[in-house]
């Protein structure tokens, strides 16, 4: 018995030591190996999202004849069920879509807007000197169902109850959580735990889901239900509206049955630019699209291939690009109609660019970047790192079909699990967008009524000769517009393929800070620190991505999704 528990405990010594090494990766036989795997391939259709479970209702959705938007809002909406962390019919929407039959590239932005109660007195007289992370007065109004909506009256080919169909199996029957999700229940406890419609709707047992348990949200499953029944009426004048009015008034929040009512979603045009002859299309204010064109006219102006691939000084060059944009991101970036007369125009123009390239010195980091327009607005109460702090709880996701259609999707509750709170017995956690507002009085993006705020979302899309050739997207805050530039540089500079574009080592500034995932070496680092950055560990802080590649040649579609989410792209 003795030598038998000898042997026991050096079992468990031997894995314990083990468990506690990192394990290396292996060798592909074959292959670019800066990609973890190869893209999936396919003619017919491809989708890739974040979620295993959400890649395969989106195939089936082509496979049983409907388009690449069909298969985008039946994903998505399983995604609302099984990553409710990161987004969910409390949140919002925007979207890049290509339609083949009129050769257009179009845009969709059903983020929502504030209450009209939510004057910057209101604010001033509950005490507030700034926006609230969480809570009741972080809402707006949710655009995600009216975005699903949209989309599919204007360019899909199936009913919106045909596209809930698979979201409400797994809501009501229950679907196993993946690892990456049951980390953000761990992490997201305290929270779940502080608000009893919270806990009974995300602790079901009184305790977060491990991966493989099964989880249910008979509540979210009706609420489905209804608006499969009922449409996009269900959830902005019917009862789900009125349920979430009801919760909100209980936490003397804002928001009112007007607000819901009068929610709308805006077709609207993208912005774009070119980068060495590629036209790359992102969505415009108040979402940060315009910071990756500006980093990227910026970086146009430099050798960038020469510069090497996360060389010190590539990377020194996509970081003051980065620091420049985001002066002028924190002077400007507001509801698009708030914002100052052609300033956007401007921050786009490659003359602009011409002018703040100037500003970089490549030995050393620039103290300090101001921005370069004209605007008598005052310095945002909220700090330069805000919304790099909560990390940004998103899903992106792309698909194609055989005729040609394509679109680039994103949906959000930014925060992890929003605002923190599911609104009574709905099982909707409601999105947090609103403290993205500030309350510096004159600035564009001043909390005010029936508003959007400033947003990080960003879907992508690259053209060349008038017909997509990547669409892609990144999650994650403030870093989707900073990782977007990297992204194109690896297809456009770097001749990278689908799969190796995402899964490449990235940076993302934060604050004062650089972070770098591990792939970047040391040699690097050192002469970043030479440079004068201040460095940090960037394991776990870049986002997902997820894109597909269109072959110009043969129009064969090639899928990537990269390891640092759980998920999947796939084709037929």
């Amino acid at each position: 018995m003795r030598h038998l528990l000898l042997i026991l405990a050096g079992a468990v010594c031997i894995m314990t030591t083990s468990s506690a090494q990192q394990i290396q990766p292996g060798d592909r036989p074959a292959g670019n190996l800066r990609g973890t795997r190869s893209p999936a391939v396919g003619r017919h259709g491809m989708i890739a999202t974040s979620q295993t479970l959400a890649s395969a209702a989106g195939l089936k959705a082509l496979q049983d004849g409907g388009n690449a938007i069909d298969a985008a809002v039946t994903a998505a909406a399983v995604l609302a069920v099984i990553e409710p962390s990161m987004n969910g019919i409390g949140g919002d929407l925007l979207a890049i879509v290509y339609d083949a039959s009129t050769r257009k590239v179009y845009g969709l932005d059903s983020t929502g807007r504030s209450a009209y109660a939510a004057t910057p007195e209101e604010f001033k007289r509950r005490g507030l000197t700034q926006m609230p992370g969480r809570g009741p007065l972080s809402v707006d109004v949710p655009g995600v169902v009216e975005g699903w909506d949209q989309l599919l009256k204007r360019f899909g080919t199936i009913s919106l109850a045909t596209a809930l169909g698979p979201a409400i199996g797994y809501a009501r029957d229950g679907f196993p959580v993946a690892e990456l999700m049951a980390d953000e229940w761990s992490d997201n406890l305290k929270t779940l735990s502080a608000d009893k419609h919270t806990a009974d709707t995300f602790l079901p047992q009184g305790k977060p889901l491990k991966q493989g348990e099964i989880f249910a949200n008979p509540r979210l499953a009706r609420s489905l239900e209804l608006i499969a029944k009922e449409g996009r009426d269900a959830f902005y004048t019917g009862s789900i509206a009125k349920a979430i009015v009801a919760d909100m008034k209980a936490r003397d929040g804002l928001l009112e049955m007007r607000d819901f009512a009068e929610h709308k979603a805006d077709w609207v045009d993208t912005i774009s630019t070119t980068y060495r002859g590629y036209d790359v299309h992102e969505m415009p204010p108040s979402t940060q699209g315009f910071i990756a064109l500006e980093m990227l006219n910026i970086m146009e102006g430099f050798d960038i291939k020469a510069l090497g691939h996360n060389s010190a000084d590539y990377l020194h060059v996509v970081t003051e690009a980065k620091r420049i944009a985001f002066a002028d991101r924190s002077a400007v970036l507001s509801d698009r109609d708030h914002m100052p007369k052609d300033a956007l125009k401007r921050l786009l123009s490659k003359d602009y660019a011409a002018t703040r390239r100037k500003d970089i010195n490549m030995a050393k980091v620039t103290p300090r970047f101001t921005t370069g327009i004209a605007s008598h607005a005052p310095k945002s109460s909220q700090p330069e790192d805000f919304y790099g702090r909560d990390l940004g709880d998103t899903i992106y996701m792309t698909a194609a079909d055989g005729r040609g259609n394509v679109i680039s999707f994103i949906q959000s509750l930014f925060g992890s699990f929003g605002a923190g709170f599911a609104a009574g017995e709905t099982g909707i956690t409601l999105q947090n967008r609103g403290s993205g507002f500030n309350l510096t009085p004159g600035h564009p993006n001043e909390i005010g009524p029936h508003k959007r705020p400033l947003h990080t979302l960003v879907p992508a899309m690259i053209v060349k000769d008038g017909k997509p050739w990547v669409s892609f997207g990144v999650m994650g805050g403030d870093n989707q517009a900073q990782a977007h530039a990297q992204i194109v540089a690896n297809f456009v500079d770097f001749g990278m393929h689908v799969q190796e574009a995402g899964d490449a080592a990235r940076m993302r500034h934060m604050g004062q800070e650089l972070a770098l995932e591990s792939g970047i070496g040391a040699d690097v680092r050192k002469a970043l620190e030479a440079k004068g950055h201040l460095l940090r560990d960037g394991r776990g802080q870049m986002g997902g991505y997820q894109a597909i590649f269109i072959d110009p040649r043969t129009g064969v579609l090639l899928g990537g999704s990269d390891l640092r989410k759980d998920g999947l792209a796939i084709g037929w």
